[in-house]
């Protein structure tokens, strides 16, 4: 499909899949006039929820209309990159009756592995995804090996972490199937834990891989699930399992936000947020929880849905301290909600200072992010006289100007 703008995407999928356009527009629920503007470029780009409804109908990932890059650039001694990562993930010789690669070599020792799992997600978390993509393949061909040789509950636990941070590397980097492939040896390695959190953390990933799949309503019933059987006791629960059942109850909003649900979602942040007035900040398996974290999420879902709010959004955004967020790119993803919601209440200007400060602290990042590409998108369509600095945005993040 050689198709350079989103309304030539829409149409070819449209077209392949033998639909019409009134068709379309009423699985997706939007006016078929909108689909008819982007078909013929008279209209070169929609709101981001717009463009995810139309997505939805055809059955496929957001990127895929939007043309976003999805591909890290690969190391030059060719160690690193994202197909090593796929292939590290889709690990040939873990099949049956096939002899593991990873045996060949000899293993490092577990103190030095389990320190270099614990420095990669650091890596993830404060957007050094260029390095990342060069040491996550081995370090998940090391730790098979260190399993092998050393299979305690702590071995085990730090590879569901290391194929955790997999997962989530690979979603960002807009490869959703293999992420669901690392989240099956995430939750595999975190039963051999026997750690019933860690196969929590692990549902949680997959409910956002599932997010990105365009599988809503699945992606919510199997975070809701494992956090009902997850819910601490209010008497005996630690910090540790509060965390656990707020993540979930968080990852379980979004989807119900997408699909409509906007009430339910609300509810299950207010859970999320009393758990984690109970639990506290805490940081475990490679993640991290807090009230400030799941106020976050309360303006994300306010921009979710066909119904969104971008003048709630910016009331909830004042609650939230960007200071007390534990990750870098966390923060950024924060930042990026509250620049569409500036947009889309009228103030561009304050929308694109805020992209270029995001870009200025996590230029690696940012180029992966579907909303950020989006609200430039938008931008430029509407932009009254030639911003400079907003086309150099759009150049850096692969947005053509031109379209």
């Amino acid at each position: 499909m050689d198709a350079t703008t989103i309304g030539d995407r829409i149409r070819s999928l449209r077209e392949f899949r033998d639909r019409t356009q009134e068709a379309l527009a009423e699985q997706a629920g939007v006016s078929v006039d909108t689909i008819r503007k982007l078909e013929q470029n008279r209209r070169l780009t929609a709101r981001i929820n717009t463009l995810r409804a139309i997505a939805r109908a055809l059955d496929v990932q957001l990127e895929r209309l939007l043309g976003q890059p999805t591909v890290v650039t690969r190391d030059r001694t060719g160690d690193g990159g994202l197909i090593a990562l796929r292939d590290a993930i889709q690990d040939v010789g873990s099949l049956p009756g096939l002899r593991p690669a990873d045996d060949l070599e000899d293993p490092p020792d577990e103190t030095t592995w389990v320190t270099s799992v614990d420095e990669a997600v650091n890596a993830y978390w404060t957007g050094d995804y260029s390095g990342l993509s060069n040491t996550l393949p081995l370090l998940l061909r090391d730790g098979r090996a260190v399993a092998r040789e050393t299979p305690t509950e702590g071995v085990w636990r730090q590879l569901a972490l290391a194929y955790q941070l997999a997962a989530s590397f690979a979603t960002q980097a807009g490869h959703p199937d293999w992420a669901f492939a690392a989240v099956e040896k995430q939750l595999a390695a975190a039963r051999k834990a026997s750690d019933p959190l860690m196969e929590g953390m692990g549902v949680s990933t997959l409910s956002w891989v599932l997010l990105r799949q365009g599988r809503w309503e699945q992606a919510q019933a199997v975070a809701e699930r494992k956090a009902d059987s997850l819910e601490p006791s209010i008497r005996r629960a630690t910090p540790e399992q509060y965390a656990v059942y707020g993540n979930l109850l968080v990852s379980a909003a979004t989807p119900a936000a997408r699909g409509g649900n906007r009430r339910g979602a609300v509810e299950l942040l207010n859970l999320a947020e009393s758990a984690a007035t109970r639990s506290g900040p805490v940081r475990m398996y490679g993640s991290a929880f807090s009230v400030t974290d799941v106020r976050t999420q309360k303006v994300n879902i306010a921009l979710a849905g066909q119904d969104n709010e971008p003048a709630e959004a910016l009331r909830l955004s004042a609650r939230v301290d960007v200071e007390a967020i534990a990750r870098p790119i966390h923060a950024a993803s924060h930042r990026v909600d509250v620049s569409q919601a500036r947009y889309q209440t009228g103030d561009s200007e304050g929308a694109l200072k805020t992209l270029l400060e995001v870009e200025a602290e996590q230029p690696e990042w940012i180029r992966l992010q579907t909303l950020a590409a989006a609200t430039v998108r938008e931008m430029l369509a509407t932009e009254r006289r030639k911003n400079t600095p907003l086309r150099s945005l759009a150049a850096r993040l692969g947005v053509d100007p031109a379209l």
